[in-house]
């Protein structure tokens, strides 16, 4: 069954379309990953299911209620999070206090559930506490940015560029990271660059060009794609 549906969603910039007419669905329990080059919409959708930009036209549903028209404060309380691009980490705050900001959301102190859960999938984390968060390297900033999502409690996770900037060695970390939230639980929708990591750890994936979806299959499908293979895996 589908928990977020997208359809026929326009998103302008003043004059300017970024997003034209997408459609798109996202099953429980899946990760759907989302591929594209730069300025292709990527970003664009995800900033439009969290509220932080509007669809005019097009509907975005859900768990069977329209969000579209909804703050971001409320798509949150729904249980739709965010890391976004770049991290956005409050730097001059503690990796705690950058903690309980997802949990705002939450009426009180976290429950320390929450806080275990982040730190069994981070365990790094749970070391830097007192540290501000600016001091982090990049691997650990998106560690603490997608802590810091999952401290609201999201029943479907939005992850924008998470290998951008890393080593290698993060990159596969973090990319396994994904799959266990995912297993537990967790419904993704990824955004990603690194096309190859992305196809090989969702079930499904869309492509999209220039705020068009151009392609849609089964992840293990795009990756044998010819078109997919030349223009975001490196293969002649």
């Amino acid at each position: 069954m589908s928990i977020l549906e997208l359809q026929d969603v326009h998103v302008s910039y003043g004059n300017i379309e970024a997003v034209k007419g997408i459609s798109l669905t996202v099953d429980e329990g899946e990760i759907v990953t989302l591929i594209g080059g730069n300025g292709a919409g990527k970003t664009t959708t995800l900033k439009t299911i969290s509220g932080v930009r509007r669809a005019a036209p097009g509907t975005i549903v859900f768990d069977e209620e329209r969000i579209d028209h909804m703050p971001s404060h409320e798509i949150v309380k729904r249980g739709v999070c965010q890391a976004p691009e770049g991290r956005r980490i409050f730097p001059r705050m503690s990796v705690r206090e950058n903690l309980d900001m997802g949990a705002y959301s939450q009426k009180g102190t976290p429950p320390t559930e929450d806080y275990e859960r982040v730190f069994t999938l981070f365990p790094v984390l749970r070391d830097r506490l007192s540290q501000a968060g600016g001091t982090l390297s990049g691997g650990e900033q998106q560690m603490l940015a997608i802590g810091r999502a999952l401290m609201a409690r999201p029943r479907l996770l939005l992850l924008d560029e998470p290998s951008m900037g890393l080593a290698p060695m993060f990159v596969e970390k973090i990319f396994s990271i994904i799959r266990e939230i995912n297993e537990q639980g967790t419904t993704i929708l990824l955004v990603e660059q690194n096309a190859q990591m992305a196809l090989q750890t969702a079930s499904r994936g869309y492509v999209i060009e220039s705020g068009e979806i151009v392609l849609e299959d089964r992840a293990a499908k795009l990756l044998t794609d010819e078109r997919v293979k030349k223009a975001y895996l490196g293969e002649a």
